[in-house]
Protein backbone atom coordinates (compact mmCIF):
# COMPACT_ATOMS: atom_id res chain seq x y z
CA UNK A 1 0.00 0.00 0.00
CA UNK A 2 1.25 4.05 -0.75
CA UNK A 3 0.37 5.44 2.38
CA UNK A 4 0.03 9.15 1.85
CA UNK A 5 0.23 12.31 4.16
CA UNK A 6 -3.34 12.51 4.96
CA UNK A 7 -4.03 8.79 5.68
CA UNK A 8 -0.73 8.63 8.25
CA UNK A 9 -1.89 11.99 10.25
CA UNK A 10 -3.87 9.36 12.53
CA UNK A 11 -0.72 7.05 13.61
CA UNK A 12 1.58 10.10 14.07
CA UNK A 13 -1.20 11.76 16.58
CA UNK A 14 -1.08 8.21 18.27
CA UNK A 15 3.01 8.03 18.15
CA UNK A 16 2.64 11.95 19.88
CA UNK A 17 -0.01 10.74 22.08
CA UNK A 18 2.69 7.04 23.13
CA UNK A 19 5.48 9.29 23.51
CA UNK A 20 3.61 11.89 25.66
CA UNK A 21 2.85 9.14 27.69
CA UNK A 22 6.16 8.12 28.02
CA UNK A 23 7.32 11.11 29.30
CA UNK A 24 4.21 10.98 32.00
CA UNK A 25 5.89 7.69 33.01
CA UNK A 26 9.15 9.06 33.42
CA UNK A 27 7.83 12.00 35.23
CA UNK A 28 6.53 9.88 37.93
CA UNK A 29 9.78 8.36 38.29
CA UNK A 30 11.57 12.12 38.75
CA UNK A 31 8.44 13.57 40.89
CA UNK A 32 9.10 16.33 37.73
CA UNK A 33 6.53 17.17 35.07
CA UNK A 34 8.87 19.47 33.89
CA UNK A 35 10.51 15.81 32.31
CA UNK A 36 8.09 16.81 29.04
CA UNK A 37 10.40 19.60 28.17
CA UNK A 38 13.07 16.44 27.71
CA UNK A 39 10.72 14.84 25.70
CA UNK A 40 9.53 17.80 23.35
CA UNK A 41 12.44 18.07 21.11
CA UNK A 42 13.41 14.37 20.71
CA UNK A 43 9.51 13.59 19.77
CA UNK A 44 9.71 15.22 16.40
CA UNK A 45 12.57 13.32 15.38
CA UNK A 46 10.16 10.34 16.65
CA UNK A 47 7.27 11.72 14.63
CA UNK A 48 9.63 12.35 11.70
CA UNK A 49 11.03 8.89 11.70
CA UNK A 50 7.70 6.99 11.57
CA UNK A 51 6.34 9.39 8.87
CA UNK A 52 10.08 8.04 7.07
CA UNK A 53 9.58 4.73 7.79
CA UNK A 54 5.66 4.12 6.68
CA UNK A 55 6.38 6.88 3.27
CA UNK A 56 9.90 4.56 2.72
CA UNK A 57 8.10 1.38 3.11
CA UNK A 58 5.01 2.28 0.76
CA UNK A 59 6.98 3.61 -1.71
CA UNK A 60 9.43 1.10 -2.40
CA UNK A 61 6.59 -1.61 -2.45
CA UNK A 62 4.65 0.27 -4.76
CA UNK A 63 7.84 0.98 -6.94
CA UNK A 64 9.30 -3.17 -7.09
CA UNK A 65 12.55 -2.18 -6.11
CA UNK A 66 13.26 0.75 -7.70
CA UNK A 67 15.78 3.52 -5.74
CA UNK A 68 14.63 6.53 -6.09
CA UNK A 69 17.94 8.92 -5.45
CA UNK A 70 16.03 11.84 -4.20
CA UNK A 71 15.23 9.77 -0.99
CA UNK A 72 18.49 11.88 0.00
CA UNK A 73 16.60 14.64 0.37
CA UNK A 74 14.70 13.05 3.58
CA UNK A 75 17.72 12.01 4.91
CA UNK A 76 19.29 15.01 4.96
CA UNK A 77 16.16 16.72 6.66
CA UNK A 78 16.38 13.58 9.33
CA UNK A 79 19.88 15.17 9.99
CA UNK A 80 18.58 18.43 11.00
CA UNK A 81 15.48 17.57 12.77
CA UNK A 82 17.64 15.30 15.01
CA UNK A 83 20.00 17.92 15.41
CA UNK A 84 17.90 20.56 16.32
CA UNK A 85 15.99 17.98 18.61
CA UNK A 86 18.60 15.75 20.40
CA UNK A 87 20.80 18.81 20.98
CA UNK A 88 17.67 20.85 22.23
CA UNK A 89 16.49 17.18 24.82
CA UNK A 90 19.84 16.99 26.14
CA UNK A 91 20.17 20.37 27.38
CA UNK A 92 16.86 20.61 29.13
CA UNK A 93 18.10 17.16 30.39
CA UNK A 94 21.37 18.23 32.06
CA UNK A 95 19.74 22.08 32.94
CA UNK A 96 17.61 19.53 34.68
CA UNK A 97 19.46 17.27 36.79
CA UNK A 98 18.68 18.07 40.28
CA UNK A 99 16.43 20.64 39.86
CA UNK A 100 12.85 21.31 41.68
CA UNK A 101 9.68 21.27 39.54
CA UNK A 102 9.52 24.26 37.27
CA UNK A 103 7.18 27.54 38.37
CA UNK A 104 5.01 26.59 35.30
CA UNK A 105 3.95 23.07 36.37
CA UNK A 106 3.37 23.50 39.47
CA UNK A 107 0.74 26.61 38.74
CA UNK A 108 -0.96 24.45 36.13
CA UNK A 109 -1.30 21.57 38.32
CA UNK A 110 -2.72 23.90 41.54
CA UNK A 111 -5.84 23.77 39.11
CA UNK A 112 -6.19 19.72 39.76
CA UNK A 113 -8.02 21.48 42.96
CA UNK A 114 -8.30 18.07 44.89
CA UNK A 115 -8.79 15.82 41.67
CA UNK A 116 -6.71 13.21 40.58
CA UNK A 117 -3.85 14.86 39.83
CA UNK A 118 -2.04 12.18 37.75
CA UNK A 119 -5.48 12.27 35.03
CA UNK A 120 -5.32 15.91 35.32
CA UNK A 121 -1.80 15.90 34.64
CA UNK A 122 -2.28 13.60 31.44
CA UNK A 123 -5.01 15.84 30.53
CA UNK A 124 -3.72 19.34 30.73
CA UNK A 125 0.42 18.85 30.33
CA UNK A 126 0.74 15.54 28.51
CA UNK A 127 -2.37 15.66 26.49
CA UNK A 128 -1.71 18.99 25.56
CA UNK A 129 1.58 18.55 24.19
CA UNK A 130 1.30 15.85 22.56
CA UNK A 131 -1.16 17.38 20.15
CA UNK A 132 1.07 20.09 19.88
CA UNK A 133 3.64 18.05 19.18
CA UNK A 134 1.88 16.70 16.35
CA UNK A 135 0.47 19.88 14.49
CA UNK A 136 3.98 21.69 15.07
CA UNK A 137 5.04 18.80 13.53
CA UNK A 138 3.38 18.62 9.97
CA UNK A 139 5.87 20.21 7.73
CA UNK A 140 8.03 17.50 8.85
CA UNK A 141 5.26 14.90 8.54
CA UNK A 142 5.08 16.42 4.85
CA UNK A 143 8.30 16.58 3.62
CA UNK A 144 8.83 12.50 5.09
CA UNK A 145 6.03 11.74 2.16
CA UNK A 146 7.42 13.82 -0.83
CA UNK A 147 11.04 13.46 -2.21
CA UNK A 148 11.01 15.75 -5.14
CA UNK A 149 11.98 19.09 -3.93
CA UNK A 150 12.82 22.34 -5.46
CA UNK A 151 14.77 25.34 -5.01
CA UNK A 152 13.23 26.43 -1.45
CA UNK A 153 15.02 23.42 -0.37
CA UNK A 154 18.15 24.85 0.90
CA UNK A 155 17.80 27.91 1.80
CA UNK A 156 15.16 26.39 4.50
CA UNK A 157 17.89 24.16 5.16
CA UNK A 158 19.81 27.01 5.72
CA UNK A 159 17.05 28.93 7.93
CA UNK A 160 17.35 25.78 10.20
CA UNK A 161 20.57 25.72 10.53
CA UNK A 162 20.86 29.64 11.48
CA UNK A 163 18.05 29.22 14.32
CA UNK A 164 19.99 25.76 15.76
CA UNK A 165 22.77 28.29 15.62
CA UNK A 166 21.72 30.98 17.12
CA UNK A 167 19.56 28.84 20.44
CA UNK A 168 22.44 26.87 20.78
CA UNK A 169 24.78 29.80 21.44
CA UNK A 170 21.91 31.57 23.42
CA UNK A 171 21.51 28.55 25.71
CA UNK A 172 25.42 27.99 26.30
CA UNK A 173 26.67 31.71 26.94
CA UNK A 174 23.21 31.26 30.01
CA UNK A 175 24.65 27.99 31.35
CA UNK A 176 28.27 29.10 31.54
CA UNK A 177 26.33 32.81 33.08
CA UNK A 178 24.35 30.64 35.70
CA UNK A 179 27.15 28.47 36.86
CA UNK A 180 29.56 31.36 37.98
CA UNK A 181 28.10 31.95 41.67
CA UNK A 182 28.94 35.30 41.53
CA UNK A 183 26.44 35.90 39.09
CA UNK A 184 23.57 34.01 41.24
CA UNK A 185 20.62 36.67 41.15
CA UNK A 186 21.41 38.65 38.64
CA UNK A 187 20.06 39.19 35.04
CA UNK A 188 21.60 37.67 32.02
CA UNK A 189 23.07 40.38 29.45
CA UNK A 190 26.02 39.49 27.72
CA UNK A 191 26.24 37.75 24.57
CA UNK A 192 23.25 37.62 22.88
CA UNK A 193 21.74 38.19 25.53
CA UNK A 194 22.38 41.96 24.92
CA UNK A 195 20.65 42.04 21.77
CA UNK A 196 17.31 40.13 22.80
CA UNK A 197 15.88 38.99 25.94
CA UNK A 198 15.56 35.61 24.55
CA UNK A 199 17.93 34.02 22.09
CA UNK A 200 16.62 30.46 22.87
CA UNK A 201 12.91 31.16 21.60
CA UNK A 202 14.57 33.48 18.83
CA UNK A 203 16.39 30.58 17.38
CA UNK A 204 13.36 28.30 18.15
CA UNK A 205 11.61 30.33 15.81
CA UNK A 206 13.83 30.55 13.15
CA UNK A 207 13.90 26.65 12.89
CA UNK A 208 10.50 26.14 12.80
CA UNK A 209 10.69 28.82 9.61
CA UNK A 210 12.97 27.22 8.00
CA UNK A 211 11.17 23.58 8.53
CA UNK A 212 8.32 25.47 7.01
CA UNK A 213 10.33 26.87 4.15
CA UNK A 214 11.42 23.40 3.39
CA UNK A 215 7.78 22.04 3.44
CA UNK A 216 7.38 24.40 0.67
CA UNK A 217 9.86 23.65 -1.49
CA UNK A 218 7.79 20.32 -2.27
CA UNK A 219 3.93 20.61 -3.79
CA UNK A 220 1.21 21.85 -1.43
CA UNK A 221 3.44 21.71 1.46
CA UNK A 222 2.63 25.81 2.13
CA UNK A 223 -0.67 24.61 3.69
CA UNK A 224 1.13 23.56 6.85
CA UNK A 225 2.23 27.26 7.71
CA UNK A 226 0.14 27.34 10.39
CA UNK A 227 2.65 25.28 11.97
CA UNK A 228 5.56 27.96 12.07
CA UNK A 229 2.47 30.27 13.41
CA UNK A 230 1.26 28.03 16.21
CA UNK A 231 5.19 27.98 17.53
CA UNK A 232 5.99 31.22 17.60
CA UNK A 233 2.64 31.97 19.11
CA UNK A 234 3.41 29.72 21.77
CA UNK A 235 7.18 31.05 22.44
CA UNK A 236 6.00 34.80 22.30
CA UNK A 237 2.50 34.82 23.72
CA UNK A 238 1.81 31.61 25.24
CA UNK A 239 3.56 29.39 27.48
CA UNK A 240 7.23 30.69 26.87
CA UNK A 241 8.01 34.82 27.24
CA UNK A 242 5.49 35.73 29.27
CA UNK A 243 5.71 33.39 32.27
CA UNK A 244 9.25 33.41 32.20
CA UNK A 245 9.82 36.53 32.15
CA UNK A 246 7.27 37.28 34.98
CA UNK A 247 9.40 34.77 37.27
CA UNK A 248 12.38 36.59 36.40
CA UNK A 249 11.17 39.97 37.23
CA UNK A 250 10.67 38.70 40.11
CA UNK A 251 13.51 36.63 41.24
CA UNK A 252 16.66 38.29 39.14
CA UNK A 253 18.33 41.57 40.05
CA UNK A 254 18.02 44.39 37.29
CA UNK A 255 15.90 42.65 35.70
CA UNK A 256 13.12 46.23 34.66
CA UNK A 257 16.57 48.07 33.35
CA UNK A 258 17.17 45.04 31.28
CA UNK A 259 13.55 44.78 29.94
CA UNK A 260 13.71 48.63 29.68
CA UNK A 261 16.99 48.23 27.57
CA UNK A 262 16.53 44.81 25.25
CA UNK A 263 14.38 43.89 22.38
CA UNK A 264 11.74 41.37 23.40
CA UNK A 265 12.33 39.26 21.01
CA UNK A 266 13.55 40.01 17.40
CA UNK A 267 17.43 41.01 18.11
CA UNK A 268 18.82 44.00 17.88
CA UNK A 269 21.06 47.00 19.68
CA UNK A 270 19.92 47.98 23.50
CA UNK A 271 17.78 50.97 23.72
CA UNK A 272 19.51 53.99 26.02
CA UNK A 273 17.74 53.77 29.07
Amino acid sequence: MHWSFLENLPIALAFSLLWALLAFLVGRFNHRHATIDVFWGAGFLVIYLECFRIAHAGNAHVNAGITAPSYATRYVVLAFVALWGLRLSFYLARRQRGAREDSRYVAIMKGARGRNESRYALRMIYGLQALLLWFVSMPLQWIAFHEHVNALFVPGLVLVAVGVLFEATGDEQLRWFLANPANRGTTMNRGLWRYTRHPNYFGDSVVWCGFYVVACSSGWGWLTFLSPVAMIYLLTSLSGKPLLERKLATTRAGYDEYVATTSSFFPRSPRAH
